[in-house]
């Protein structure tokens, strides 16, 4: 392992940023799950993942030549209220090497302790990091930004959570974990220290994460925020579009690269609601699946107004801010477009017909919370029919109370298909909406019998969720709808 290079770049911005600590040891450490194909993906040697010494690392009871184990510090705002101070207060990144891609950090979930931890015990559960551990994969699977996860361990230890629970690390990878709250942190410190960090902070995610984006010398600050302000957009078009509810979307939360970041309470939709709630300590719904949009243009407000120092120029800073709408609204219109299998339209006449008939089809859903991925699912094996009794049809049909609504959207899709059609765009479907998503109860049947040592359902999920849109059909029943226990599953910020 003495063979890897270890940059630490972040480290070396200071002890300001960043607090060296050591991992705290997991006893009797044992391998949950191992991400082989994202190992060989980011150039890791194989033996990372297969022997006692990689064990070590990855429970915390040791580090490779040139790691430096750190925790970062940063503030936020949480739940839409100001929380001062946070930092990595169960994470240390172990240090960052060049991949074949680009910049790796390797970062441990649940390693103990940090200066960061306030009244935690700086420790992860198994519970949560296999639902981490599967959901950056199916998001990857869909093709939506997210960090990644390299391996579970776990540990006899027994941690309290609302239970007696056992002890497990995530190690997890990205090209970086800085978040909005970083640059909130020092845009908070009085002068002339914060400022000097702030301008440090944002010299250094642009050197080191925007460089192919030439921006220009005048205002790279606002430059830095129209970036990040786009491709947060086109992330929560992209979650949207799968029916993802994040359920913590604190701005502590919110990845300056636009990748999903902090897998906690989470959740794919099953009916269709767009005021669902995921997440069971968001008492007022702030996070819900209808309100994603909205928070995180307020959360890139609070980016903005962090970074005005720099950019010394409120319209600038607001101009930048502003392309959020036009971005998200854009990517949300293709997105679903295309899970109709309809390209936007240049006619804008016609581009509204189309936009009608979307916005007609989702409150059809919500009105009867029909399941949202298999009705996206079953459409994309129909509208190659056009024939309207045909069984695919007719499978569609089944999920609905209210036919003659279902009827007469149909016949307009059916209608809209046929006069302008995208053969293209209809097959592709199929490669758009997913058969499989990660949905709580398949999660929780994971844990439960990973909590008695038998780790195989996690692994069946996982190697399900990195093809979720091939048919695979041995494996059917996990595509079918929840069962009647699910809707009493309660993911809170525990989770």
């Amino acid at each position: 392992m003495q063979f890897m290079t270890w940059i630490n770049r972040f480290t070396a911005l200071g002890p300001t940023f960043s607090a060296q600590v050591l991992p705290t040891p997991l006893p009797q450490p044992s391998w949950v799950c191992r991400n082989f194909q994202l190992s060989h993906s980011l150039g890791l040697h194989p033996d990372w993942l297969e022997n006692p010494e990689g064990l070590a690392v990855f429970s915390g009871n040791g580090l490779w030549e040139g790691m430096q184990a750190q925790a970062s510090v940063y503030s936020g705002h949480q739940f839409g209220h100001w929380a001062g101070q946070l930092g990595d207060g169960r994470a240390l990144c172990l240090g960052e090497y060049e991949g074949p891609q680009g910049p790796v950090e390797i970062q441990l979930k649940g390693a103990g302790k940090t200066p960061f931890s306030r009244m935690g015990d700086g420790r992860a559960v198994l519970r949560s990091s296999i639902r981490e551990y599967l959901c950056s994969e199916a998001m990857a699977g869909l093709g939506i930004p997210t960090t990644r996860a390299l391996c579970i361990t776990s540990s006899p230890k027994p941690v309290l959570r609302e239970e007696l629970e056992t002890a497990s690390i995530v190690t997890r990878t990205a090209p970086s974990f800085i978040r909005f709250g970083h640059f909130e942190h020092f845009a908070n410190e009085p002068a002339p220290s914060g400022p000097a960090h702030l301008r440090q902070l944002a010299d250094f995610v642009i050197q080191h994460y925007f460089k192919d984006e030439n921006f220009s010398t005048s205002n790279p600050y606002a430059e830095l925020l129209a970036h990040v302000t786009s491709r947060t957009a086109k992330l929560i078009a992209q979650w949207q579009s799968v029916g993802f509810c994040h359920g913590v979307m604190n701005t502590d939360n919110m990845s300056i690269l636009g990748l999903t970041l902090d897998y906690g309470p989470f959740q794919f939709l099953d009916g269709f609601n767009p005021q669902h709630i995921c997440n069971h300590s968001d008492h007022q719904g702030r996070y819900a699946y209808g309100r994603q949009a909205q928070v995180a243009y307020w959360n890139l407000f609070c980016l903005g107004q962090a970074l005005l120092p720099l950019i010394d120029d409120q319209d600038l800073a607001v101009k930048a801010l502003e392309t959020y709408k036009k971005v998200f609204s854009e990517n949300w219109s293709q997105c679903f477009l295309a899970k109709l299998g309809l390209q936007v339209q240049e006619d804008e006449a016609a581009a509204l017909e189309d936009q009608t008939l979307l916005n007609d089809g989702l409150e059809m859903l919500a009105k009867e919370q029909v399941d949202f991925s298999i009705f996206w699912r079953k459409l994309s094996h129909a509208a190659a029919k056009t024939d309207a009794s045909s069984l695919e049809w007719q499978a569609v049909a089944d999920l609905f109370i209210d036919q003659s609504a279902w009827v007469g959207w149909r016949d307009r899709y059916l209608s809209r298909l046929q006069s302008k059609p995208s053969e293209a765009a209809v097959k592709k479907m199929i490669s758009i909406n997913p058969k499989y998503v990660l949905r709580n109860h398949l999660a929780e049947a994971a844990i439960q019998k990973s909590k008695l040592g038998d780790h195989s359902e996690v692994e069946t999920l996982f190697k399900l969720l990195q093809a979720p849109f091939d048919e695979q059909m041995q494996f059917d029943h996990y595509a079918n709808l929840p069962p009647d226990w699910a809707a009493q599953i309660e993911i809170s910020c525990s989770s």
